[in-house]
């Protein structure tokens, strides 16, 4: 039997977004202007962007989320966008992951985040998954406390899991979390590679992992070293892709064929109207062109039509579009 479909576990979270005034003195009040939340984290952006792109592949959810309000929020989405929240959890020891984004009229940011339950989960909230599904995705690593542990066998637990999940026929794909000079980074990211089939990950997280520049002094990408970190990731193990992905393009690599850049389509700097889960768009898209086979070319194509659609809304899931006007605006666009 053909396997079908998606399966995205890993950090959940509701974003609750406030416009305020102005930023204020410590001790002193601001207004709060206008307030909306919306979802996020990597599992519910990628399942979410799929599911407005209509693309009719199954798509289920894994996660750990609180009793709470917030986590009541979580599981209307995904009822809403019609995902399988089978194994999504719930726990009384912790609230349900959040942040409280404070945005002053000059559009600067500052985020205020509590891990909450996302820290507890662990191996045995992956047991009995659907075994027809054919992708698993997991993110963020190093933002899943349990899962970042060290494990005497495999180096780290989400290497344990990634193993797991390759043994039993899944497709397995990871997404990482950006902290530039993180201590962590190679100890927890090394294990993972050669239990993967498909690696994305962005310019920031390249040169953590490959200690190489990845823009030149002029700050233009720098796309031999983007070439040669992508050749490094699978030399470490990532069985089929691995994509570096920056706002210009993408270096995307598979062993059997020759490396290739693949230019995204600008957008004037009016037109980004938020990078919040841009970078999971791409992720979701490029997902989509694994799971159907479609070379990899084409793979990134819609990738970047993704991110693009994601960065014109100001939360990750609102600019999501259906596949057939992703696929129209490719080809409009030289595609």
């Amino acid at each position: 039997m053909e396997r079908l479909g998606i399966i995205a576990a890993g950090n959940m979270l509701v974003d609750h977004v406030h416009n305020i005034v102005q930023w204020p003195e410590r001790g002193w009040l601001a207004e709060i202007t206008h307030s909306e939340r919306s979802t996020g984290g990597a599992p519910l952006n990628v399942l979410l962007t799929l599911a407005k792109m209509r693309s009719h592949l199954p798509l289920q959810a894994v996660g750990l989320i609180g009793e709470d309000s917030d986590g009541d929020y979580i599981m209307a989405m995904l009822d809403q966008y019609h995902v399988n929240r089978q194994h999504v959890q719930r726990t009384s020891f912790a609230p349900t992951s959040m942040s409280q984004v404070m945005t002053d009229p000059d559009g600067q940011r500052t985020f205020f985040h509590s891990p909450g339950a996302n820290r507890l989960l662990d191996l045995p909230a992956f047991d009995s998954l659907e075994g027809s599904m054919k992708i698993f995705h997991l993110g963020y690593l190093l933002l899943l406390d349990s899962l970042d542990l060290a494990d005497n066998e495999y180096g780290t637990r989400a290497a344990r899991l990634l193993a797991q999940m390759r043994e039993k026929g899944y497709e397995t794909s990871l997404d990482l979390v950006s902290r530039k000079g993180d201590p962590r980074y190679r100890p927890l990211v090394v294990p993972t590679l050669q239990h993967l089939d498909y690696l994305v990950i962005n310019e920031t997280e390249a040169e953590e992992f490959s200690q190489l520049s990845m823009r030149a002094d002029n700050g233009e990408p720098m796309v031999e070293n983007l070439a040669q970190a992508a050749a490094l990731l699978l030399k470490a193990g990532v069985r089929q892709r691995a994509v570096i992905h920056c706002p210009e393009g993408a270096w995307c690599e598979a062993p059997d064929e020759q490396g290739q850049w693949v230019p995204s389509w600008k957008l004037a700097q009016s037109e980004i109207v938020g990078s919040v889960g841009a970078g999971d768009a791409f992720c979701a898209g490029f997902l989509y062109g694994c799971h159907e086979r479609w070379p990899l070319k084409e793979s990134v194509q819609l990738a970047h039509a993704c991110a693009r659609a994601s960065l014109q809304c100001a939360n990750a899931i609102d600019g999501a579009k259906s596949l057939e006007e992703l696929q129209w605006f490719i080809e409009e666009n030289g595609g």
